[in-house]
């Protein structure tokens, strides 16, 4: 019997980037982009590599654009730390696996360094396969962590709570990541929203991707670290968009998000750099009368709109910056 399971492509809604920084954030899981596991048994354990795997290429130009777009190790190292990780907890926890072997293969549709967390997608969607095939339950609330650590732990991939929550939740999801909660009890506090009560929501992302990095240059980390005061200040106010934002949507105010999500990206750049062409993004989006801020870390945004007259204009002036507008599917 082969195993299937999916995670999904995520969108930070509100409260990103203070995730990392014990703050509030509600986010979306958007399935329109996917990364599916297929798992079954065999004799050996066997991970079956993907193009992007390969160490074979037509020319240094054909590597150079690889790497731009697909990074240095493909999945196959997301795919080890998750097994590595899912071993452990279940010699620490005393579950005795079955002595069964598997093979295990990936794919991805989740655009590629434009921060919407296609690298965590593969690992949630292991986790899922894995729990099956050895028939192990790990608490909802504790999977986010064994997922992060994956990355963060066995490959030294900078990452935070947040992505791997919404993956793991789905749907719409306030979290709370308050510090006593998280040395306490290993996680923060996660909240169902129903998508029902969302705005209309666009997310836009760039497909040049050889052209975006999905890495932010910046000392926000150290400078919070330091206790300086500006910056704990502005992590703070976004944080508190995000509270005021599960207020909106649970008072039947979904309107208020625009100028909510306007407000997060406003602040963030404040405390950190942000390129011209991500500045370009919003601009753009904002000229057609939308919200507009980050998805993640840059290269894609989500922003409200009012209605398909707006939405249209979005899809025209959002390609001129080689952007693809899509709807997020939230269930």
């Amino acid at each position: 019997m082969i195993i299937e399971t999916r995670a999904y492509a995520r969108a930070g809604l509100l409260g990103n980037p203070s995730d990392g920084f014990f703050g509030k954030t509600i986010s979306i899981s958007v399935r329109n982009f996917g990364t599916s596991i297929s798992l079954y048994e065999s004799p050996d354990l066997h991970i079956e590599p993907q193009p992007q795997d390969s160490s074979t290429f037509k020319s240094m130009y054909h590597l150079r654009d690889s790497v731009s777009m697909l990074g240095y190790n493909g999945g196959i190292p997301l795919i080890k730390a998750g097994i590595k990780k899912f071993a452990d907890y279940c010699e620490k926890n005393q579950i005795r696996l079955p002595n069964r072997n598997f093979t295990v293969r990936y794919r991805s549709s989740i655009p590629r360094q434009v921060g919407m967390s296609g690298s965590s997608a593969i690992v949630v969607a292991l986790f899922r396969a894995l729990m099956q095939f050895y028939k192990v339950e790990i608490p909802l609330e504790i999977l986010p962590q064994l997922v992060m650590t994956s990355e963060t732990e066995e490959l030294g991939i900078a990452a935070g709570l947040q992505d791997r929550v919404i993956q793991c939740y789905e749907g719409c999801v306030y979290m709370d990541f308050d510090e006593n909660l998280i040395k306490s009890q290993g996680h923060g506090l996660y909240e169902r929203l129903a998508p029902e009560l969302l705005p209309n929501l666009y997310v836009a992302y760039n497909t040049q991707l050889s052209k975006v990095s999905g890495k932010v240059h910046s000392d926000v980390r150290a400078r919070f670290d330091r206790g300086e005061a500006e910056v704990i200040d502005v992590l703070g106010q976004i944080a508190s968009r995000a509270e005021e934002g599960r207020k909106a949507l649970l008072e039947g105010r979904p309107e208020d998000l625009h100028e909510l999500m306007n407000q997060n990206f406003d602040l963030r750049c404040q405390i950190y750099n942000v390129s011209d062409s991500n500045k370009q993004l919003i601009n753009a989006a904002r000229a057609c009368g939308a919200s507009a801020k980050f998805a993640g870390s840059g290269g894609t945004i989500i922003g409200t709109y009012r209605d398909d007259d707006m939405l249209n204009r979005l899809f025209v002036e959002l390609k001129k910056y080689n952007a693809r507008v899509v709807k997020p599917f939230v269930v």
